[in-house]
Order: structure tokens, then C-alpha cells, then sequence
């Protein structure tokens, strides 16, 4: 039994556990002052009016988090990618899917189901029309789940994160 809830002050250290294990997981480098120092400052990353960020919460303590985005509309047609500030972006999305991790020991449950769910519910709220989703391509559990949802790849690109991790490009419409 889980709950998704709005991120409070106070849950940094369940999220940097959580999130932690599944870079373990796969040996993704940890880089705590850099490409990982929003998971220690939810408040400072995630809690401007352009971002909502949610935990799953079981008995046991934090077993997930994700978060979206939203930004203006992304010129251009799908399935372009677009440069943007450093990594580029998918044409026609105006929101993205932000930091979706399930703990190791918590799969199974439908926690990133939830998660994604909750995500998509929100972008949807804010009037969005496609979500933009950039995921290691190792994450294939997390492929299936996106893609079950309809999204669709539609492109690739190299993450700026210390391991330099080849990502796909994924598309969901919202409308």
C-alpha cells in the first residue's frame, strides 16, 4: 500500500535514497554537487510555480518521486529535436517529465504507474498538450510504462550527467 502526495520540506533524504539505489542499481555516477544536487534542494529545484513534484510514500518511507515541468511550446513539428540551453528539446511539447524513480525494493506495486499518472493528470490541469520525456536507455522497465501510456520515441540525445548516458527521446500528447 502506497500513497502519491505533493513533496514537503523534510523528504530530500528519502528522495536521495531512493533515487540513489536505482543509480547504484545501474552504476550511474553520483554527483551530489552537480547533476544531483536538486534531490538535496526540493524546494529550491521544484517549488517555482513552472514545477510540481510528488513522492509515492509507503509504511516504509519514500519509495519513489517524479515531477514535472512546464515551459512555452517548443517550435517547431515532431519528431524534430530543437537545440535548447545545452541539451536539446522535442518540437511541440510545452511540459516535461522530471526525475520518475521507483526504489529497487518497491517495484511492482504500480507506484510508477501512480507517479506517471499523477504527472500526466497535473500537465493536463495546466492546459499542456505533450509531455516530453527524456529517459536513460537503459531504464527499459521505464520505456514499457511510458509506452503503455502512448508515448512514442522520437528521438536521442546524450545526457550532460557524468556518465555522458545516451537517452531516448520520448513523446506523449496530452490532448
Amino acid at each position: 500500500m502506497f500513497i502519491v502526495r505533493p513533496y514537503r520540506t523534510g523528504d530530500e533524504t528519502g528522495v536521495v535514497a531512493t533515487v540513489r539505489a536505482v543509480y547504484d542499481e545501474y552504476g550511474f555516477t553520483w554527483d551530489e554537487h552537480g547533476y544531483c544536487a536538486d534531490l538535496y534542494d526540493l524546494d529550491g529545484h521544484y517549488g517555482g510555480d513552472a514545477f510540481a513534484f510528488w513522492i509515492a510514500e509507503t509504511e516504509a518511507g519514500i519509495a519513489g518521486c517524479g515531477g514535472l515541468e512546464t515551459f512555452p511550446l517548443v517550435p517547431g513539428e515532431p519528431p524534430a529535436l530543437v537545440p535548447g540551453e545545452g541539451l536539446p528539446r522535442l518540437a511541440g511539447t510545452d511540459c516535461g517529465l522530471l526525475r520518475l524513480y521507483v526504489h529497487p525494493e518497491a517495484r511492482r506495486q504500480g507506484i510508477g504507474s501512480a507517479l506517471f499518472e499523477t504527472v500526466i493528470a497535473e500537465a493536463r490541469r495546466r492546459g499542456c498538450r505533450a509531455l516530453e520525456i527524456w529517459s536513460d536507455k537503459r531504464l527499459l522497465d521505464a520505456h514499457r510504462l511510458y509506452e503503455r501510456r502512448g508515448a512514442v520515441r522520437v528521438g536521442e540525445r546524450i545526457c550532460d550527467d557524468p556518465d555522458d548516458s545516451p537517452e531516448w527521446g520520448m513523446l506523449l500528447r496530452l490532448d
